[in-house]
């Protein structure tokens, strides 16, 4: 039976989907307030987490 780690997928951090969007992080904060760009809330501090199919399709649409 696979772990529910391994089912679930994994979620980038704002630094990691920041660097692989080439944007500041301040800017995804923008972003995912305006509903831009979305972001999960993953704990009571409000840290943001990024689905990586997010980031895919977010870079598609402005192709």
């Amino acid at each position: 039976m696979a772990k529910l780690k391994d089912e679930l997928p994994k979620l980038l951090t704002i630094r990691q989907a920041a660097e692989i969007l080439n944007v500041h992080i301040e800017t995804l904060r923008r972003w995912d307030k305006s509903g831009k760009l979305k972001a999960i809330i993953v704990n009571e501090r409000g840290d943001r987490r990024y689905d990586p199919r997010d980031i895919e399709r977010f870079i598609s649409a402005k192709k």
